[in-house]
């Protein structure tokens, strides 16, 4: 019988390459070849065991690319030879309550690939069809895997902060999701702040679209924000609610916080902030296929691009260990298969 080849993960960071049967999609399911995997932040649910049952082997991954390869029974609207992908959330129930509303982002019946279910550490993987993304065929599949999660997740928490064309919003780190946020922001027509430690980055933010640049170890970003006029929207990416809580302080009246960085510490708020000025605070998680293919195309039009550190399947650990050092710049791609693309 034919296999293909995996990395999955038992316990904590316990990677092992191993061979697996390559079996029909089930009902319902669309097996894809997978030519490219984002390596992402989130990740660390599978690999150090942060899961419900972290000794049953799984694979990770789920910024991913591929080829369809095989339709379940009662699939409709793909085949195979169509490009496509998944993202953080693996396809939707289409019955439970949030489903019939039409949430699909929010559907309590959702498989999470890499998570709960084996992801893009390999060369084939198998979704519910309700997941898959269609990517454009011009798109490079390394380009296009990070923005099926890190992109999504600038894309619509900018949609989420309802601000006004031209007005100012600001992009707390520019990291693997800040550096997106920032492009977005700026084509979709807004001021555009950087805010970030250290006085590095300013030139980068700058070549991304930035009109300001606040280093936030030099100076109080909040005053800063107010000394252009309070922004609109802060879309939050670092990982820290105490870098989020002064941040409230810089909104315009109305102005939304915009959180998609998953902190271990809370934010503290004080209710007067929020109160007088009528601001608020929301969080902001992926997007549907739908609205996936949505980025995509607009991140096409527009040409906005991630940076990237493409890596081989084989190294696949080690792309891991660089994404967690936080030493890639600024989103690491595992190059797995080979597109028929010319």
């Amino acid at each position: 019988m034919p296999t293909y080849r995996a990395f999955q993960v038992t316990g904590q960071r316990r990677f092992e390459l191993v061979e697996r049967d390559i079996v029909d999609p089930a009902p319902g399911h669309v097996r894809v070849r997978v030519l490219t995997c984002g390596v992402c932040h989130s990740d660390f649910l599978a690999v150090e065991g942060e899961r419900p049952d972290p000794d049953r082997p799984v694979v990770p991954g789920h910024e991913i690319v591929g080829v369809v390869d095989a339709v379940g029974d009662g699939v409709t609207g793909w085949q195979p030879g169509d490009r496509a992908g998944i993202g953080f959330l693996g396809g939707h129930c289409g019955q439970c309550e949030w489903c019939r509303r039409g949430d699909f982002v929010n559907c309590t019946d959702q498989p999470l690939p890499g998570t709960s279910i084996d992801g893009g550490y390999a060369e084939m993987v198998t979704v519910r069809a309700t997941g898959l993304v269609r990517v454009p065929a011009q798109f490079d599949p390394l380009l296009a895997a990070p923005l099926l999660c890190a992109g999504i997740t600038t894309f619509n928490a900018l949609k989420a902060a309802d601000a006004a064309p031209g007005s100012l919003v600001a992009v707390q780190g520019l990291g693997g999701l800040g550096h997106l946020g920032v492009q977005y922001a700026k084509k979709l027509g807004y001021r555009v702040a950087v805010i970030a430690r250290g006085s590095e980055k300013a030139q980068l933010a700058t070549i991304l679209g930035a009109d300001h640049y606040i280093d936030s170890s030099a100076a109080d970003a909040a005053e800063a924000l107010n000394g252009l006029g309070g922004a609109a929207a802060v879309i939050a990416t670092a990982s820290s609610g105490s870098s989020m809580t002064p941040l409230l302080a810089g909104l315009r009246p109305r102005g939304r916080l915009v959180v998609v960085g998953a902190a271990p510490d809370p934010i503290e708020v004080a209710t007067p902030g929020l109160i007088f000025g009528s601001r608020s605070i929301v969080g902001s998680l992926t997007g549907s296929p739908i609205e996936n293919e949505d980025g995509l195309n607009f991140s096409l039009a527009a040409g906005i691009t991630p940076m990237i550190e493409p890596m081989p399947f084989l190294d696949a650990p080690d792309a891991y260990d660089r994404m967690m050092s936080g030493a890639a710049r600024f989103r690491v791609v595992l190059q797995i298969g080979t597109s028929p693309d010319p």
